[in-house]
């Protein structure tokens, strides 16, 4: 029997979207909240320390926290299209500044953050979505299903 489970994190970053025709095109921030789901049978080894469940809530929020949120937490988001980011070393901790390839887009966020997780991932679960709220009524959603 197949279970899911989800964990909730909240980060906050800027961003700024390249050849934006729109208020976006700005430095901006947002309070980001992502759920992370993922999905395997229940542990039935009871000399498992993990016995009936299908990854300890803990497991699972170390690794998006450590893989995810400590990374893009406070940090600076630009399209490697943006021109000039020279004087960000300026105002930037060292290693707060992602330059993504592509668009600073929810969208990108989720595929990206998709790739980072399923190989990391313990063998007894699977990614099954990624779900990144931009704002309290903007998201965009990543599923394993559709990939």
């Amino acid at each position: 029997m197949k279970i899911r489970v989800t964990k909730e994190f909240t980060f906050d970053c800027a961003h700024a979207l390249f050849n934006y025709n729109g208020l976006c095109k700005n430095i901006h921030g947002h309070t980001y909240k992502l759920f992370v789901t993922v999905i395997g049978n229940i542990i039935e080894d009871v000399e498992n320390q993990s016995y009936g469940m299908i990854i300890d809530f803990s497991q699972l929020k170390s690794i998006v926290k450590n893989n995810i949120v400590d990374i893009f937490d406070h940090s600076l988001i630009l399209s490697n299209r943006h021109r000039n980011p020279n004087n960000i070393s300026d105002f930037q901790e060292v290693g707060k500044y992602i330059e993504f390839e592509g668009q600073a887009t929810c969208e990108n966020m989720v595929s990206y953050f998709a790739k980072v997780l399923i190989p990391i991932l313990p063998k007894e679960v699977e990614l099954f979505s990624i779900k990144l709220y931009e704002t309290p009524t903007s998201f965009a959603e990543w599923f394993a299903s559709d990939n």
